[in-house]
């Protein structure tokens, strides 16, 4: 078998071939041209199959408990039928370029389902902990069936717009007493959200999730809708009770249902569709550069002629550009 043929790994997706799913996958994080060429033309002959899932952004400052919450809600789905596919994003090393990958580990019951698919990514250098290709691997999972994706991130920034931009519903998890619930949290995260989860809303913690959740809801009040279909609620949960985080999922099937009769869950999705093409522009773009042998050779002296001051880093930077 070659598992670089684009027949043999678009009828493998098709065939539901974990092995060939994440053969897939791995080629299309690659930036090796060989390997994205490859990629492409299986990307090509899927776009017609997917579209059909429904996609969930989940994130959460650290601790907050998001890989525990998404399998208590995985095993809830998988178990009612749903086929769940989660595509968890790890922290990059900065020393060593690798990453832990260690949400396999985490969730124990879900990666063991028959109707689950678990894929850790690298998050590389992209802001927001979302990998650069996640859009991409999200649609292989949607061709080969899997009705509901989940895509974990590493934590909570201003730059989790881009978790946004390509999930029907952006679900912030928060934590009760661990101070300020209001701490650490940016606002354009909140004016991201299409609901807000307190977690872990159980035994001596029930009081303080109460309170928080008080709090929060009054904050959101303060936070324009930018739509009148829709108010972020703000939920509780437990992601150690049986279906603890049932309540939560009904509020996503709520969210899809009044955005589909008013056509408002399409629209969303095209204009997800343009952004993403714009984002992945950006990211050909800073490729090209570092990849530019006269961009290169340049850089040494471009580099020491800005640490002597003999030129300001912007006109540093307009130089180098200056040879795309």
């Amino acid at each position: 078998m070659v598992l670089n043929d684009p027949d043999v790994l678009f009828q493998g997706i098709l065939d539901n071939n974990r092995r060939l799913i994440a053969k897939t996958m791995t080629l299309i994080e690659s930036n090796l041209p060989a390997h994205q060429q490859v990629a492409q033309q299986v990307m090509e002959r899927l776009l017609p199959l997917t579209g059909k899932s429904i996609r969930l952004g989940i994130t959460g400052v650290p601790g907050v408990g998001k890989s525990t919450f998404i399998e208590n809600l995985g095993v809830y789905l998988a178990d009612a039928g749903h086929r769940v596919a989660v595509l968890a994003v790890d922290p990059t090393s900065q020393r060593s370029g690798g990453s832990i990958l260690g949400d396999k580990t985490r969730m124990e019951r879900l990666s063991a389902h028959e109707n689950s698919f678990i894929r850790p990514s690298p998050a590389g250098e992209t802001l927001g902990g979302v990998a650069v290709r996640t859009r991409e691997t999200m649609l292989v999972c949607e061709a080969a069936g899997f009705d509901v994706i989940l895509v974990e991130t590493v934590g909570v920034g201003q730059s989790e717009t881009r978790v946004a931009s390509m999930v029907d519903f952006f679900l912030v998890l928060m934590i009760a007493g661990a101070g300020d619930e209001l701490q650490g949290i940016k606002k354009g995260v909140l004016e991201l959200a299409d609901a807000i989860v307190i977690n872990k809303a159980d035994g001596d913690n029930l009081v303080p999730v109460e309170r928080a959740q008080r709090d929060l809801e009054l904050a959101m009040h303060l936070i324009a809708s930018d739509t009148p279909t829709w108010h972020t609620p703000v939920l509780t949960c437990s992601s150690v009770i049986e279906g603890g985080t049932r309540a939560v999922w009904e509020t996503v099937l709520d969210h899809r249902q009044k955005f589909k009769e008013t056509r408002e869950f399409e629209q969303r999705r095209k204009q997800q569709s343009i952004q993403w093409m714009w984002t992945l522009v950006e990211e050909g773009l800073k490729q090209r550069f570092k990849n530019n042998k006269r961009i290169n050779d340049q850089i040494p002296l471009v580099s020491h002629q800005v640490e002597t001051e003999k030129i300001s880093p912007s006109a540093a930077a307009e130089r180098l550009l200056s040879y795309l």
